[in-house]
């Protein structure tokens, strides 16, 4: 009997070591920009339902996300600023970029007696954020806004504090609109900031402008929604005052399909198409070409295809970009290069 029971424990211990393995091989890890998290969450959670494969995710931003994967300590790294040539030659193996949706950065602002949409030019929005536009009746924005009674209070900018691929898209948008800031701060996921107080991520940023009257920043906008915050139109390339919406990113990115079908890191701000919200840019998984472990990269690769197909289905609801077909394209041709050990992953 003791034999017997001994027996069962052995192989009890054995199930139960298989079921963990089973649970650890079941896992991925992944992190970076909180740009996306909001869908990113919602299709961690289906994939889940659909698959039993947990995706375990930190929302840390984009720096810090470039940072992980470099360092080999996640599966896969999530940014909204895609790596330089010269960044690329410092990993340590071949990354690859995977757009996977669109969105709007909006500008949001707190000024609780306003009762009008607050309208910004290019101009308005990089000397606010270069601290030479410091009230909210200057000249400049009472002609954006006109018959529009606004506060002679201070305006407080806030921008991330954090490395943000976030950052990096408004910075590439102001560079785009603004000589003066392209010549003396720059575009890149961390500048030096000329004026304003920092926050961090997209969730920091959106906090300090809704308690503190009188602030503006730029978020991501499901953080705008979530977070009940007024959002300005911004007048874009042609002339018009266009809100971010999932229609005006569509826009943008549909606009610059044929560009990105050439190099999916092609910023897609300042779009020339008239209906297109100014302020808008792709997100990115950043993956290596080749990975260790077969399993891991298997799942990694048929995530990536799930959420680059069926995941798009969810996107609108969130108020993300879908991908245009010719970016998908490019995205499939790119699964299709991923590799373990030399073997591909995905077909």
């Amino acid at each position: 009997m003791n034999d017997k029971l001994r027996s069962l424990s052995v192989i009890a211990a054995l199930l139960l070591s298989a079921a963990a393995g089973t649970s650890s091989a079941q896992t991925l890890t992944g992190a970076g920009a909180t740009f996306p998290y909001p869908i990113y969450s919602k299709w961690f959670d289906l994939y889940h339902q659909k698959t039993g494969i947990e995706i375990n995710y930190q929302s840390i931003g984009s720096g810090a996300g470039i940072q992980q994967v470099k360092a080999g300590t996640v599966d896969f790294g999530a940014s909204d600023a895609a790596l330089s040539n010269d960044r690329l030659k410092e990993m340590p193996r071949k990354v690859v970029h995977i757009p996977t949706v669109g969105g709007a950065l909006a500008i949001v602002y707190n000024l609780p007696d306003l009762k009008a949409k607050l309208r910004l030019t290019p101009e308005i929005v990089a000397g606010i954020y270069m601290g030479q536009i410091t009230t909210w009746n200057d000249k400049a924005i009472a002609a954006a806004n006109p018959g529009v009674a606004l506060p002679p209070a201070p305006i407080l900018p806030v921008h991330r504090s954090d490395g943000s691929g976030t950052t990096n898209i408004f910075t590439t948008y102001l560079s785009a609109v603004s000589v003066p800031w392209r010549e003396l701060v720059g575009a890149n996921t961390s500048v030096s900031w000329p004026a304003g107080v920092g926050g961090k991520g997209n969730e920091g940023v959106a906090g300090l402008v809704r308690q503190t009257p009188g602030s503006m920043g730029y978020v991501e906008l499901a953080y705008a929604k979530q977070n009940r915050l007024a959002v300005a139109a911004v007048r874009n390339r042609s002339g018009k005052f266009v809100e971010p919406s999932l229609a005006s990113t569509t826009a943008a990115v549909a606009a610059s399909a044929a560009a990105l079908a050439k190099d999916v890191r092609t910023p897609i701000v300042n779009s020339a198409a008239p209906d297109a919200y100014p302020i808008c840019g792709l997100t990115y998984l950043l993956v290596y070409q080749d990975m260790k472990d077969p399993a891991r990269a298997k799942m990694l690769a048929d995530f990536i295809g799930w959420a680059i197909h069926d995941g798009q289905e969810v996107a609108e609801r969130l108020d993300y970009a879908r991908l245009p077909e010719a970016v998908v394209k490019v995205d499939e041709a790119t699964l299709r290069t991923l590799s373990a050990s030399g073997k591909k992953v995905w077909q």
